[in-house]
C-alpha cells in the first residue's frame, strides 16, 4: 500500500532522511517512534508528499508519486490526523465531518450527515455534533479530528504524533479510539510516543534515530528482545 525506496530529504544542509527503505502492506498498523529530531514526522509527510523527497521514490497503492499527479494519488488515498487538529472554527462539527464528502466526494448533504454521524459514534461524540471546536476539549477536537479522517473514505490514514498536543487526562480517550480502527480494515502508520500503544495495536514498530531506520521488528521483538543498542539506549529510558 505503501512504499518508500531510497527516499531522502535535505532542509537546506540538514539531511533529514538518509536512504529510507519501507513498505506497508494493506490493513497493516505501523507504529514509528524515536527521539525527536530522528525523522519520524518527516517520514510520514513523505508518505503524503506534505514534504516533497529530495530523491528517492514513493508509491502509494502501486502508483508512484510525483509532483506532478500527487494531488490525485494523495486525495484518493490517504488522510492525515495532525498534532493540532486543524478544524474550521466558523463550522460546527458536523459541518467539518460533511464538507470535504460534499465537496470532493461529491455525496449529497443527507449522505454526508449519515456518514458523518456513523463515525460521530465511533469516536463518542455524536451529541457534540451541533456544536464549535473551541467549545471542545483538546482530546475532543483531535477525536473530531479523526472521524473527519474517517469520513474521507480512504485506505490508508496517516497519525503525526496525535496526542503530543493534548493534556495527559485526554491522551487516553485519544488513543482508545485508535485502538478501535486498529480492528478496521484500514492501514495505519502512526507516529508516537506512546509506548502501551504501539505493543498493544502495532503488526509493525518501527525504531528511527538520525534520518535512519535503525531497527523494526513486531512488538514482542521490540520490547522484548530489541538487538541494536540504540533501540536498547532509547527503551530503557522512557520504559523505565
Amino acid at each position: 500500500m505503501i512504499k518508500l525506496e531510497h527516499v531522502n530529504k535535505y532542509f537546506g544542509d540538514n539531511h533529514v532522511l538518509k536512504d529510507i527503505n519501507l513498505e506497508v502492506a494493506e490493513g497493516e498498523k505501523v507504529v514509528i517512534i524515536g527521539p525527536s529530531g530522528s525523522g519520524k514526522s518527516t517520514t510520514v509527510r513523505c508518505m503524503n508528499f506534505l514534504e516533497e523527497p529530495t530523491d528517492g521514490n514513493v508509491y502509494i497503492d502501486g502508483k508512484q508519486v510525483t509532483a506532478k499527479n500527487k494531488l490525485e494519488i494523495v486525495r484518493h488515498s490517504s488522510a492525515m490526523v495532525f498534532q493540532q487538529f486543524n478544524l474550521y472554527p466558523h463550522m460546527t462539527v458536523l459541518g467539518n465531518l460533511t464538507i470535504g464528502p460534499i465537496k470532493l466526494q461529491k455525496k449529497s448533504k443527507k449522505e454526508a450527515e449519515e456518514m458523518a454521524y456513523r463515525y460521530l459514534d465511533i469516536v463518542g461524540l455524536r451529541e457534540k455534533a451541533n456544536v464549535y471546536p473551541s467549545t471542545l476539549s483538546g482530546g475532543q477536537q483531535q477525536r473530531v479530528a479523526i472521524a473527519r479522517a474517517l469520513c474521507s473514505q480512504k485506505k490508508i490514514i496517516l497519525f503525526d504524533e496525535p496526542t503530543s498536543a493534548l493534556d495527559p487526562e485526554t491522551v487516553q480517550e485519544v488513543l482508545d479510539v485508535m485502538i478501535k480502527l486498529s480492528s478496521m480494515n484500514i492501514t495505519m502508520v502512526v507516529v508516537t510516543h506512546e509506548m502501551g500503544f504501539a505493543r498493544q495495536v502495532a503488526d509493525r514498530v518501527i525504531f528511527m534515530a538520525d534520518g535512519t531506520i535503525v531497527e523494526e521488528g513486531t512488538p514482542e521483538h521490540f520490547f522484548d528482545n530489541p538487538t541494536n543498542e540504540r533501540t536498547k539506549a532509547f527503551l530503557g529510558k522512557i520504559l523505565r
